[in-house]
């Protein structure tokens, strides 16, 4: 019986994620509600009736499709993405509901134009740059054929066309950058509007989704965000009256900033998460005075200390004749912060040890051919080196960590991260997740997927988020030490370096020493002294020296 305005809180939904507020994706009167508070329901189900807007809209569909008042039915696609993560209501609008992976098509809008918007390309993304069109305006696009590149904070990505027509318009121009379920470009004509309707989506309108959960109480949040169109106000957590994403609202909680005092250059005035870090970094500018000012209660002066000036902002170089300007990328940009970050949160040392490769070159040498007929790659390095991390992690856990609140949170599984180079233009860290539970093949194998993937841009975001410890590989090109950035929130990442033909003296079984040629090289760990001191490290290298030199590796494969 009670009346409701659009976008006013309806229902608060409770996930294995997160507990959002979902607003009411009509005006009108609540006629029944289905589900009673506490009780557990699939995604789709239909949670309550309304009349009005409702009925209207109901003579639109079908018999099997719900109200316009109801929530309806969402298919969940065939993706490895909770449930929880597909949005609970929906908005009858001209933009559809993002897909919820890279791998999954923009969804499009019925009708003889079909509007395609930006995709959720992860759980926690929220905003992408369209870094490329691959089509013009006028230009034919099949189903599946790469329509766009799309960068994120997390990856950059070639999206496909949702369906086969014509690009009719597009919106959003190349290094624009904007929010998830925005409209992007429109396609033309009646073979998208078909399938458009596919049974994934039951109403031949595919509608644009409200809520946006707020974020789940963990270091990284994980909460999908799914926002309006130009015109449209975004659906988020208020905080100071204002709609906010997310991923915004826990920037302003944790630098206890006022909403009110931010200006928004998203859409529609939104504010973006670039809009709070400028503001983050213009304070720390301006807190930094207090932090150096003298003590006023100096001792025998004749005069009163002057304060020490406030320190002006660091010039920005501009480029002069003769150079050349190279915009930062989305993921540039995203890492030199993340660098910066990880410099400023973690106590960074570093412990380097010497292995001798000579046991695993021998058996890379005798099984180098039938591998590659059997694998289609080469054996590298570097599965071995993984195999030997794993099982030494297994002896000093505390490597395999998270700084936490006055604590260290140790992990019970090992997901294995890999520092992979695409092209000098960009740096990922895949993860191969569950790498304690596999043998060296299989880590092989692994380890050949991701990388091969990151470099074509086919990684998702999840295939990046949780990795306890991470791997770089700057051996291939001969270097002799890296002391490589610890991958927050991470407390160590070792670097593999050259590994080269070096005279070294071996034992010979009876006693006396001989000057051999080996593949030697050295391995060098960066880690937080923050959760453990110098010695463990330092076992810890000399545990996996020692497994990678002693071990019986003929018999691991």
């Amino acid at each position: 019986g009670d009346s409701v305005a659009e976008d006013e809180p309806l229902f608060e939904v409770s996930t294995d994620k997160v507990d959002s507020e979902v607003p009411s994706p009509i005006s009108g009167t609540i006629t029944e509600i289905l589900v009673p508070e506490g009780e557990t329901v699939d995604v789709g189900v239909v949670l309550a009736l309304g009349d009005g807007v409702s009925a209207e809209a109901a003579g639109t569909q079908d018999s099997a499709a719900p109200l316009a008042g109801e929530v309806p039915p969402v298919e969940v696609p065939a993706v490895d993405v909770p449930a929880a993560e597909v949005p609970a209501v929906e908005v009858p609008a001209p933009a559809s509901a993002p897909a919820p992976a890279v791998s999954a098509a923009p969804a499009v809008s019925g009708g003889a134009n079909l509007d395609v918007v930006l995709p959720q390309l992860g759980e926690s993304v929220t905003e992408g740059t369209i870094t490329k069109w691959f089509k013009q305006v006028g230009d034919s696009v099949a189903e599946d054929e790469p329509l766009f590149e799309v960068s994120t904070d997390k990856v950059d990505s070639e999206v496909p066309s949702p369906a086969s027509g014509t690009l009719v318009e597009i919106r959003v121009n190349e290094g624009d950058t904007v929010d998830v379920g925005t409209v992007i470009a429109v396609l033309s004509d009646s073979v998208g509007a078909s399938a458009a309707a596919a049974p994934a989506a039951p109403a031949p309108p595919a509608p644009a989704s409200a809520p946006a959960p707020a974020p789940a109480p963990a270091p990284a949040p994980a909460a999908v965000v799914s926002t309006p169109v130009a015109g449209e106000p975004a659906v988020g957590a208020a905080t100071s009256g204002r709609l906010l994403s997310p991923l915004v609202r826990r920037l302003i909680d944790e630098h206890n900033l006022d909403p009110s005092t931010i200006a928004g250059t998203g859409v529609g005035g939104r504010i973006t998460r670039e809009d709070v870090l400028r503001v983050i970094d213009g304070d720390a500018l301006r807190s930094a005075p207090a932090t150096v000012a003298p003590t006023p209660s100096a001792p025998a002066t004749a005069a009163p200390t002057p304060s020490a000036p406030a320190p002006t902002p660091a010039q920005v170089p501009t480029a002069g004749a003769g150079d050349t300007v190279i915009p930062f990328n989305n993921i540039r940009r995203l890492t030199a912060e993340h660098m910066v970050r990880s410099l400023a949160t973690s106590a960074h040392v570093i412990t380097a040890t010497e292995v001798d490769y000579e046991g695993v070159e021998r058996v890379r040498k005798a099984a180098k051919e039938a591998w590659k007929a059997e694998e289609g790659f080469s054996l590298t390095y570097l599965p071995f080196i993984t195999r030997a991390v794993v099982d030494a992690l297994h002896e000093f856990p505390n490597l395999n960590a998270t700084v936490g609140a006055n604590e260290l949170i140790v992990h019970g599984a090992v997901n294995m991260a890999y520092a992979v180079d695409v092209n000098f233009e960009a740096l990922l860290a895949p993860v191969v997740p569950g790498a304690d539970g596999k043998r060296l093949r299989q880590i092989a194998r692994d380890l050949h997927d991701v990388a091969t993937r990151a470099r074509s841009k086919q990684l998702s975001p999840d295939d990046l988020s949780g990795g306890t410890f991470t791997i770089s590989n700057s051996g291939t090109f001969g270097t002799l030490l890296v002391a490589p950035i610890i991958n927050q929130p991470q407390v160590a990442i070792l670097s593999t370096d050259g590994i080269k033909r070096r005279p070294v003296v071996v034992e010979l079984p009876d006693g006396s020493e001989s000057i051999a040629i080996h593949s030697v090289g050295n391995l060098t760990l960066s880690w937080d002294h923050r959760a453990f001191d110098g010695a463990y490290a330092a076992a810890f290298m000399d545990r996996v020296r020692d497994i990678i030199e002693t071990r019986d590796w003929a018999a691991e494969l």
